[in-house]
């Protein structure tokens, strides 16, 4: 399983940002998390495999969308109305179990990251 981000960016407060996910190897429950320097990594948002529920986190609530099109194998994080904090490198992820899908320890495998950075 490989998973690829992409779409980061540096975009200035309030403005948006898509980022990608393909992934290869299988189609897979898929999560959002974002590490900001001298932070843990922190859940943003999760959708499961047919795209029938998503998960997000308070901070993503009516700002961002996850979404999926499984014919291309890729899942989408569409970012609005962008902060400084949401200023961070962001990593999807693919879970297999049916664990929590917004605990980082439920996922199984991990994309490389893609920075974003939002200015004030």
């Amino acid at each position: 399983v490989q998973l690829q981000a992409s779409g980061g960016g540096l975009v200035q407060a309030g403005g948006s940002l898509r980022l990608s996910c393909a992934a290869s190897g299988g189609t897979f429950s898929m999560g959002w998390f974002r590490q900001a320097p001298g932070k843990e990594r922190e859940f943003v948002a999760a959708i499961r495999r047919n795209g029938g529920n998503t998960y997000y986190a308070d901070s993503a609530k009516g700002r961002f969308t996850i979404s999926r099109d499984n014919a291309k194998n890729t899942v989408y994080l569409q970012m609005s109305s962008l902060k400084p904090e949401d200023t961070a490198v962001y990593y999807c992820a693919a879970r297999l179990s049916g664990l929590s899908p917004t605990r980082a320890n439920a996922y199984d495998y991990w994309g490389q990251g893609t920075e974003v950075t939002v200015s004030s």
